[in-house]
């Protein structure tokens, strides 16, 4: 009964947060509808950024594959700091330099890039039980 009732209110918090976040929102962007042409485009650069790193090590799965066949643990590590570095590589070219961004932006590219770099080992490591399994 204890967890229920947890669950109803903070069910109904979280949609409070919501529903006065989203009135917030609506609020700013109507008054200053420049800043919401500066979300939309950096929306867009972060979709743009999540697409060529979801694509990457899947349009590339033969190099994971070359990596198997070499047996070695060297190798696996460069694939993956490459990959790591193409990631980096695109975020700064949709960023346009690194000179002008702040310390919060700074910590979210660096977040960005850690998570990349996760996701394309868990994807390589798809690849590789695929491979060896002879799927």
């Amino acid at each position: 009964m204890l967890v229920a009732a947890g669950q109803f209110i903070g069910g109904k918090m979280v949609t409070a947060i919501f529903v006065v976040a989203g009135a917030g929102a609506v609020i700013w962007f109507w008054k200053h509808p420049e800043h919401l042409e500066t979300i939309w485009l950096t929306v867009k650069y972060v979709l743009a950024w999540m697409g060529c790193v979801l694509a990457l090590p899947w349009a590339t799965f033969f190099v994971t594959r070359w990596a198997i066949a070499r047996d070695s643990n060297a190798v696996a590590g460069a694939m993956l700091a490459g990959y790591s570095i193409i990631d980096f590589i695109v975020a700064w070219w949709l960023i346009g330099s690194l000179a002008g961004i702040g310390s919060l932006s700074w910590a979210v590219l660096l977040l960005g890039i850690l998570s990349a770099a996760v996701y394309n080992l868990k994807v390589c490591e798809h690849i590789a039980e695929r491979a060896e399994n002879g799927l």
